[in-house]
């Protein structure tokens, strides 16, 4: 019995009409074959030769020509893990940013007492806008190291951030 010609094929719906084929790119020791991918098993330099001209044929970039290309473009495409921790210590940051406001609010009446207004005011607004800078400016400055280590920076930032006066104070009237 032939095929129908009218049923679409099962690759069919893994593409839309008209999309380019994306360029893949291989680990040092695979050749691509056809649609999919060959390991090489040999250590033979005609077959490391072999397999580099099958890949530049294929349109197929080199392991270092990739990396190479992702340095000089700045830093990799972040994962979908590292996407969400961000997410997340943004929200935290967000968070304190809320919180040094509103624990700098209850303790104003307290903060006149103390220093003049013209000194309370812009230091509530320094404290509650530090969770922000320190956010932005670590995104920023970290942005072509490593992930662990802008990470790192986010957890350090987060711990040193806390909202005192609302955590000490927490839901309490004045």
């Amino acid at each position: 019995m032939a095929p129908d010609p009218h049923t679409p094929d099962d690759d069919d719906a893994l593409r839309w009409d008209g999309d380019d084929e994306p360029q893949t790119v291989l680990p040092a020791g695979w050749v691509a074959k056809g649609k999919g991918a060959e390991r090489v098993t040999s250590t033979d330099d005609q077959t490391q030769d072999a397999a580099s001209d099958a890949s530049s044929a294929a349109g197929i970039a080199p392991v270092d020509d990739a990396v190479d290309a992702v340095d000089e473009a700045g830093s990799a495409a972040l994962g979908n893990a590292a996407l969400i921790g961000l997410g997340v210590l943004g929200g935290v940051y967000l968070l304190f940013t809320i919180g040094w406001i509103i624990g700098g609010l209850r303790l104003q009446g307290v903060a006149t007492y103390l220093v003049s207004p013209a000194a309370s005011v812009p230091a509530v607004w320094l404290a509650a806008l530090a969770p922000v800078i320190w956010f932005g400016t670590t995104l920023w400055l970290t942005r072509r190291t490593r992930t662990w280590l802008r990470f790192t920076w986010l957890i350090v930032g987060a711990v040193l951030l806390v909202p005192w006066p609302f955590a000490l104070l927490g839901g309490m009237g004045q």
